[in-house]
């Protein structure tokens, strides 16, 4: 009997696992709609920490702060139940900010100190390689502007970080930090060097922190005027090397020249 409801028990958490994994997997039209309302989720979620980062603590804040954590929490452990391998994604940066954030979330370590932590939970924006590969299947617009979404993202990630950093370290020791809104201004003023010097960081670790918005700023806001700029590519792999990227009107793949047969859309 005990033989039997361990196999029973056994069996129910592998269809469990198997359920679960065909939402987080599967090509089916549930499992791409839930990976999207997953997207949707991500985005809601960074688009309320930025808004009750202007705003002081409440009750209401504070109830959603929960709702967030349970729900990041839950896609966590869901995460963790279909991997195939849960020792290493312990390895994984997304892994060890998603802990941040869930526990930011739960447990504010320091009152707004956990609108710091949170704000890691922007770095899992486009960062699933099977979702990106669903929004070049379905999205035109997507596939033509890949590199651009991605260097606008990855800017406003890094003034997000940055301005939480600058708020967090200085709001206790700098009058002119009094919020969220003076913390974003310094950034954008020292990310592109115009340097009003209106709002100074003061201290070693101030102009530390003001060196590191000016040097990765700058480069990546030369990424975003690249990507901008330069030529429009598709990505095609090519049958022989596996050059990944090419010129939309490629007949031939730049590295060995093999004869490409790149869909056009009829948009050429």
């Amino acid at each position: 009997m005990i033989c039997v409801n361990g196999e029973n028990d056994a069996m129910s958490f592998a269809s469990i696992q198997k359920n679960v994994r065909r939402l987080y997997e599967g090509a089916t039209t549930q499992g791409v709609r839930f990976r999207y309302a997953l997207l949707v989720f991500d985005i809601v979620t960074v688009l309320f920490i930025i808004a009750t980062s202007f705003l002081p603590s409440n009750d209401v804040t504070e109830a959603l702060d929960v709702l967030f954590g349970v729900v990041i929490l839950a896609d966590f452990s869901a995460r963790l139940l279909v991997s195939r391998h849960r020792l290493l994604e312990f390895t994984r940066f997304s892994t060890w900010t998603d802990i941040v954030a869930i526990i930011s979330f739960l447990a504010p370590l320091a009152g707004e100190a956990g609108g710091f932590l949170r704000i890691l939970r922007t770095l899992r924006l486009l960062r699933d390689y099977q979702m990106l590969a669903r929004m070049r299947e379905d999205s035109t617009f997507f596939r033509r502007n890949e590199e651009v979404i991605f260097a606008v993202t990855n800017l406003a990630v890094f003034i997000f970080v940055m301005t939480a950093i600058v708020y967090e370290t200085q709001k206790f020791r700098n009058p002119l930090i009094a919020n969220y809104a003076d913390a974003l201004y310094f950034t954008v003023t020292a990310l592109t060097t115009t340097g009003f010097g209106d709002i100074t960081l003061s201290g070693t670790t101030g102009r530390l922190i003001t060196v590191v918005i000016m040097i990765f700023g700058v480069t990546l806001f030369f990424n975003l005027a690249r990507a901008l700029l330069s030529p429009n590519k598709v990505r095609f792999a090519c049958p022989t090397c596996g050059l990944q990227r090419h010129d939309s009107d490629a007949v031939h793949c730049k590295a060995c020249g093999t004869v490409l047969n790149i869909p056009d859309e009829g948009l050429m």
